[in-house]
Parts: structure tokens; sequence; C-alpha cells
């Protein structure tokens, strides 16, 4: 039961409507518009300014577009869970990857992909490559290992990536044998490693890698010493 206490407003009105659920809702033709620019990969913030431009009255915010974009996506995945999904979606765009899970389990312990012009990129600038990961920032809290080649003119493209269950010798170790398996000849292996100082890497380097310079990358450790000052 809703007991009515007093009927008058205790505050002014809103000059504008702009936050309200209500007034903010998106239209059949924006929900649209919404689909159709995710597929192309635009940014939320483009796809809200683009609304805008095309209607002055607009008072969407930023929040209902992540949310239409949420239910597009969940609308695509029908009944696959979101590993399902993202493995479907690498063997429709003809991606190359390996994953392996827990034999007890069965789940999901490491992902690495690949574009195929990757592939053709790193055997023909082998030389050098770059090897990095990010410390579970990503909401799954698994760890983001990329692998950067450079061209010969000096242009940086990613090789690689690689989802880490854990920052462990046997992951890398994992991730560096489907990297090694990306080269068409044995003699094509790149010839110069540069990583991070963390060990279990450098390890795991040295096992996949024996005959490869393994080089610490400065800016690395630039910025450790500058958080120990």
């Amino acid at each position: 039961m809703v007991e009515l206490i007093c009927g008058s407003h205790n505050h002014d009105l809103a000059e504008t409507l702009v936050g309200h659920l209500y007034a903010g809702r998106l239209s059949v033709e924006e929900k649209t518009m919404v689909e159709d620019m995710t597929k192309t990969s635009v940014k939320p913030i483009n796809i809200l300014l683009t609304m805008k431009e095309r209607n002055e009255k607009n008072v969407t915010t930023i929040k209902q577009v992540y949310n239409a974009m949420s239910v597009h996506r969940r609308s695509q995945r029908d009944h696959r869970t979101k590993m399902q999904q993202f493995m479907l979606l690498m063997e429709q765009d003809m991606y190359v990857h390996w994953c392996r899970c827990e034999e007890v389990s069965n789940v999901v312990q490491d992902i690495f992909w690949t574009h195929p012009d990757s592939v053709k990129l790193v055997n023909s600038f082998n030389i050098v490559i770059l090897i990095d990961s990010t410390y579970k920032t990503n909401k799954h809290k698994m760890s983001l290992l990329e692998v950067v080649g450079i061209t010969s003119t000096g242009l940086a493209f990613s090789v690689a990536f690689c989802l880490l269950a854990a920052e462990k010798e046997n992951n890398f170790v994992w991730a560096l044998d489907r990297l090694k398996g990306l080269f068409f000849r044995v003699d094509s292996y790149h010839r110069v490693v540069v990583c991070d100082r963390d060990i279990a890497l450098m390890s795991a380097i040295r096992i996949v890698f024996p005959d490869t310079y393994n080089l610490l990358c400065r800016f690395h450790i630039d910025k450790k010493c500058e958080s120990k000052m």
C-alpha cells in the first residue's frame, strides 16, 4: 500500500530531461542504427554523437547506448556462451587459433589466436619481436599476452594474442609453442625477443627458442626503477 503524505513537490522542475531513462529511450530506427554501427566496430561515443546530430532533441545517454549494444550482442549469441561465441567468430573470420582446457573440469585455460595476415607479416619480418602481458586488467582476470613484430621500416604490427590463466612457465611455454607453429620454416624463427624482466617468461623463451637472443625492454626497466624511488 502507498500512502500519500504530501501532494506538492519539494523541488523545482528539471530544466532538461537528460538522464531520464524514459525520455532517453531509443526508437526502433535508433536501435537499428546502433546495431549496424556496432557491427562495423564504431565506438559507443561516436554512435551517441551521430544520434544527436540526426536529432537535436535527443537526450539519450552513453549508458543507454552501451545497454543497447549489450542487448544486440546477447541476441547474436543466441544460446551460446561468451566463450562459444568467441570461438565461433574466430572460425568464421578464418583466424588461426588454439586453446587448451583443464582435464577435469573441461574449462578453457589458455587461448591463442592471430589473424592470417599477421602470420604472413611475421614470416616476412622475423628479426625482432616484442612480448609483453597485461596483468589481469580484463573482467575475466586473465593475463593478455601480446606479441608485436617490427617491419623493415620500423612500423609495429600485432603478431598474436593469448589469454593465459596464469603467468607461469607452463602457460608461457604453451603460448610460445603456438607462436613457434606460425613460422613456415624452421630457419625462419626470430633472432631477438624483447620482453620485460618476467622470470617465468624469460625461462620459457630459453626453452622454446634456445638460439634466440633475449633482451630486456628499457622502458619497463625504467618504469620499475621509477616505482622504487
